[in-house]
């Protein structure tokens, strides 16, 4: 059996990608002076903390103990959409037959070269998050681990950094449970899987959240078998539930074995095969598998920051901070996945916007509220499902009243016409109104049409005045502005509609 787990390919990529994000000849600057801020974490909140407040004309300092560009670059975002787009482009080609395009033959992935290429665009993409770019920026960048040593200063690398205001932004990592027998079998995350050269032609993945589920996908696209295992009884616990079933009815469509209800619950090697057993409703079962992956959450990076030392609170979650991003102590600041419940690229880079409007001016009177952002999230897979504000479930858990307006892309005509009918976009608006709380897409590309309802609920613009949006036809957008015409049929009551047929016949 192929040996799947080493260290990353030494090819040209990779290592261009080191030489930018961890290179090996870094020399720390001396530190002089105070700094207006030190960010400790070079993922995407700490970059864009470190970058605005350096052309802002600030003393800033940013360190990093790992690889900057954090999980984004490295071994989140880039990576995962780069092996996406090729496991999109196999379901096209399968597709294609639907539509009458008959392709001869067996798809041939070449799984080497498809993750070359991952390679290839994560290091083409890293110049944009290096050390030199940033130095360049004017940041003193610090290549080690940071440790708060004083009320004022952090320590990195054996010198000490005094600081006005700081900022932590150090991340989370991959959450791995204490399950007999996982060490010794092997297992991979998010952070080792894209280091494979061959592909497992069977592969177990634990956890059905938005990790598991593109990785799962992408894999059996590719020509791995998968087994998806989810302790509870469906996909994506935080989405919209009618969503989680287009996507369950998808993959199992395609031949993922998704195990709902099922728990992990030790694994062993038996003659270099891997043998994963899982239970279900007391009932126990063995399957062997060539890698395991694990999707079952995050854990925040706090470890060896001695936070307990100058007064910051945190716990299994992260960091906790008020709505200004601030700590329990005053001088110190926190954003990005190391302390937000909504762990994505885009939340910690508004995230870091609040916290240099807050921090470096710290002397305006107003302050800005992360929890006054609207965020959108997307799930890549295929359908996508993307998702901003206020759901139907958190409605009903809030007690807030609601109405619901969802057009299927069945009745969608550029849907049909690509044969792209499965999903459709759901609309939740204020009970009795068109104020818009939140909305739900399900498509291909639904991460690009979700912005216009993002768009809406941030310039509070109504489902109704949606409605009067003229929109390309045929586009599958069209679906956001029939939604806003069926809540502008509400408005024609009973009542309205004799009162009319009544004028009508006066005016013949």
């Amino acid at each position: 059996m192929a040996n799947f787990f080493h260290e990353w390919p030494q090819d040209e990529h990779n290592q261009k990608w080191i030489e930018n994000v961890k290179p090996a000849d870094w020399v720390n600057p001396t530190p002089s002076g105070r700094y207006n801020m030190v960010v400790i974490g070079a993922g995407t909140a700490g970059l864009v903390t470190a970058a605005a407040c350096a052309g802002l004309g600030a003393k800033v300092a940013l360190i990093e103990k790992n690889m900057l560009g954090g999980d984004c670059l490295n071994v989140g975002c880039v990576p995962s959409k780069a092996l996406l787009r090729a496991a999109h482009a196999v379901q096209d080609i399968e597709a294609a037959k639907t539509l009458g395009v008959r392709i001869e033959g067996n798809i041939d992935v070449d799984f080497g070269a498809v993750m070359q290429r991952m390679r290839r665009v994560r290091s083409d993409i890293s110049p944009h998050d290096s050390a030199a770019r940033f130095r360049d920026l004017g940041v003193d960048v610090f290549l080690g681990e940071a440790s708060f040593s004083g009320s004022d200063t952090v320590s990195v690398g054996g010198q000490t950094l005094r600081f006005k205001k700081a900022v932590i932004a150090s991340g989370a990592r991959a959450f791995v449970p204490p399950l007999p027998g996982l060490e010794e079998t092997g297992y991979l995350t998010n952070e080792t899987v894209f280091n494979l050269t061959e592909r497992p032609r069977r592969m177990l993945v634990v956890g059905g959240g938005p990790i598991g589920c593109e990785l799962a996908q992408a894999f059996h696209a590719l020509g791995s078998e998968i087994t998806l295992v989810e302790a509870s009884s469906n996909l994506l616990g935080r989405e919209d539930p009618d969503a989680a079933a287009v996507l369950t009815q998808a993959m199992q469509n395609s031949g993922v074995d998704i195990r709902f209800g099922s728990k992990f619950s030790k694994a062993w090697n038996d003659n270099g095969a891997k043998m994963v057993e899982l239970e279900k409703d007391g009932q126990k079962e063995t399957i062997e598998v060539d890698a395991i992956l694990l999707a079952v959450g995050r854990r925040p990076n706090v470890e060896g920051l001695n936070l307990e030392s100058v007064g910051v609170e945190y716990d299994r979650r992260g960091v906790k901070v008020d709505e200004t991003l601030r700590t329990t102590n005053p001088s110190i600041y926190a954003c990005g996945d190391i302390c937000l419940p909504y762990q994505f690229t885009h939340t910690a880079d508004f995230a870091a916007r609040i916290v240099i409007r807050n921090g470096l001016f710290s002397f305006l009177p107003t302050k800005q509220k992360w929890t006054d952002l609207i965020i959108p999230w997307c799930t890549y897979t295929r359908p996508e499902i993307a998702h901003v504000g206020l759901g139907e479930n958190e409605a009903i858990e809030k007690g807030i009243e609601y109405d619901v307006y969802q057009k299927s892309f069945k009745d969608v005509d550029r849907a049909l016409a690509d044969g792209e009918t499965e999903g459709f976009v759901k609309i939740i608006t204020q009970k009795g109104s068109d104020k818009i709380l939140g909305g739900v897409i399900v498509a291909n590309h639904a991460g690009d049409m979700i912005n216009e309802i993002t768009l809406a609920m941030k310039k509070k613009i109504s489902l109704g005045s949606i409605a009067g949006v003229i929109h390309p036809y045929p586009t599958k957008a069209e679906a956001i502005r029939q939604c806003g015409d069926l809540y502008n049929k509400t408005k024609l009551t009973p009542g309205k509609k004799r009162m009319l047929s009544k004028i009508w016949r006066w005016m013949r």
